[in-house]
């Protein structure tokens, strides 16, 4: 029994920026597929991340080697806990946030567990070897349309150091991605148009930009070898804020993803006009649930990731 409409509800996976210690120790402590996904991982991946995620240290957990991972093996522990629960949950719609796409494939059946926590491993090795070839920056960009900060981006980029519109997250807040100078003139430029706020982040690589293209043939060699299938279920693409129906296209949209926009709004956006009216965040947090109330106020939200989540929509 479930309380959710799932033709209405979307399941949505979340990106950096929602890891932190403790994530998961519950879930694997209250079910045993939890528990065993854990386990998994730690033997595929030889180490013991599961300790890491539970115990830190926060700093190593924030290495971008490690988060990227272990937000992934989160998120589909749940997804595993709640097919335990609900076995005929068949999900109308998923979407991930940035790395959350290979969330959502699992969950959409195109990807096992054991090849996407190889390709986010990869993945996340990768883009942290990208910041040390091409050190960037990112930033947040607090009260600005994206007409207005696609302009302040344009014009303080040049041809060797380029900024841009790295995630869409809502209105109002949008984080830009590249050369570290560049960044630094588009804060200035920003401001001088009205931002409210122009916030350098702690990061050094600047993840869906230009800079990420030392390590892009390398990640494309790594997706075409996953065993990648058609989804059952639609997957939102990050690139194009559209539905994906193909393996190939989620090949084409995972490696993509490097060096493109983040489309959140939009792809929140195109939901909420298919009829969704609840999103299920499955994962550590609720950072998805707060972007998307400031897309949509209306909109429900319902965090699924600790064993008391599952109460809000199972009976």
């Amino acid at each position: 029994m479930t309380r959710l409409d799932v033709v209405s509800t979307a399941f949505v996976f979340p990106g950096q920026g929602s890891q932190v210690v403790g994530m998961g120790r519950e879930l694997a402590d209250a079910y045993p597929v939890a528990r065993r996904t854990f386990e998994e991982a730690d033997q595929r991946l030889g180490f013991h991340l599961s300790q890491l995620m539970w115990e830190g240290p926060a700093d190593e957990l924030n290495d971008t080697i490690n988060t990227q991972p272990a937000l992934y093996l989160h998120s589909v522990a749940v997804w595993r806990v709640l097919l335990d629960l609900l076995p005929d949950l068949m999900p109308a719609w998923v979407a991930g946030h940035s790395l959350g796409e290979l969330s959502a494939m699992v969950a959409a059946g195109s990807l096992s567990f054991p090849a996407g926590l190889e390709l986010v491993r990869t993945r996340g090795e990768l883009m942290k070897r990208a910041g040390q070839i091409a050190p960037g920056g990112m930033a947040a960009v607090l009260g600005l349309d994206i007409p207005v900060l696609d302009k302040v981006c344009h014009d303080a980029s040049t041809a060797q150091e380029i900024v841009q519109v790295a995630n869409d997250n809502c209105p109002g807040q949008v984080v830009i991605s590249g050369a570290k100078e560049a960044v630094e003139r588009a804060i200035e430029g920003a401001k001088a148009a009205g931002a409210k706020r122009a916030i350098p982040l702690a990061v050094s690589i600047a993840a869906h930009s230009p800079l990420m293209r030392s390590v892009q043939k390398e990640f494309e060699a790594a997706v075409e070898a996953a065993p990648i299938q058609d989804p059952s279920t639609p997957v939102i693409s990050n690139v194009h804020a559209a539905p994906i129906r193909s393996a190939q296209s989620l090949r084409n949209d995972l490696t993509a993803q490097l060096t493109s926009r983040v489309r959140w709004t939009e792809s929140v956006q195109f939901l909420l006009a298919q009829g969704v009216r609840s999103f299920v965040e499955v994962g550590s947090g609720n950072v998805l649930i707060g972007l998307i109330r400031r897309i949509d106020a209306s909109a429900g939200g319902i965090p699924l990731g600790t064993p008391k989540d599952f109460d809000a929509i199972t009976a």
